[in-house]
């Protein structure tokens, strides 16, 4: 059996990401779903190495990429968890993510990351 997802991102003049779409009908998404950014990462188990996708568009908000990234961190560390059942480096993570959150929308707030 195979599953597909798919992707389109359509690009402006410039080349950058203008719309990033996908859908997965095996997985019950049936209907393209918009989106300002993905991140996708695939481990090669032979070269023992990672490669990632990291798309975002042009309309993604500095305060949107923030939560995007502490909601990455946290299903990141309950993946981890379910993987290894590392309760301790789990919880790191998520003080992580805690911490990561609270300093970039401080920063945001002192236009630091503008």
């Amino acid at each position: 059996m195979k599953s597909n997802i798919t992707v389109q991102v359509e690009l402006a003049e410039d080349n950058m990401p203008e719309n990033i779409a996908w859908i997965a009908p095996d997985g019950g998404v049936k209907d393209w779903q918009n989106s300002k950014a993905m991140l996708m990462g695939f481990w090669n188990g032979e070269a023992k190495e990672a490669a990632r996708i990291d798309l975002w568009t042009t309309k993604m908000l500095v305060n949107e990429m923030n939560d995007f990234y502490f909601q990455t961190f946290m299903g990141m560390a309950d993946t981890y968890h379910r993987a290894t059942k590392n309760d301790e480096l789990c919880n790191e993570l998520k003080a992580f993510a805690k911490s990561f959150h609270t300093k970039a929308n401080a920063a945001l707030e002192t236009g630091a990351n503008q």
